[in-house]
């Protein structure tokens, strides 16, 4: 009895030690911080949580989002959308053709929001959109 019993508890170990390891590699979370950490473009967001705030690592960037519901004509969505840098410092060499890709990634899933950028970005947009 007591060989089966310790064979089910291996058993049942190796598959949470599995199920453990799926959930890692596939946890998106990790997935930006791993983006943030090469430089590379990563949109984390969950699309289904107005209250949760999504993250973009782009070019050594880190921005984060804040969603607003409000209604449009035929439906309650995200209409308003505050972005900005978690560290300004990290913006150095960024453009405005930089900001307006963000700006088109972020309204594939949000098509009917209106983007606020905060400072400093928020100047930059503004005073190249007047020349």
């Amino acid at each position: 009895m007591l060989p089966l019993l310790i064979r089910l508890a291996v058993i049942a170990l190796i598959i949470y030690v599995f199920y453990k390891a799926i959930r890692y590699i596939t946890d998106p979370k990790r997935k930006l911080d791993e983006a943030y950490e090469k430089g590379q473009y990563y949109f984390y967001d969950d699309v289904k949580n107005v209250r949760k705030n999504f993250f973009i690592s782009y070019k050594g960037a880190l921005f984060e989002g804040e969603k607003y519901l409000g209604t449009t004509e035929d439906a309650f969505e995200v209409v308003t959308i505050f972005v900005g840098a978690r560290d300004a410092a990290t913006l150095q060499g960024f453009t405005k053709r930089d900001f307006e890709y963000l700006q088109q990634e972020i309204l594939l899933n949000y098509p009917s929001a209106k983007i606020n950028w905060k400072q400093p970005i928020e100047k930059l947009m503004r005073n190249t959109s007047s020349e």
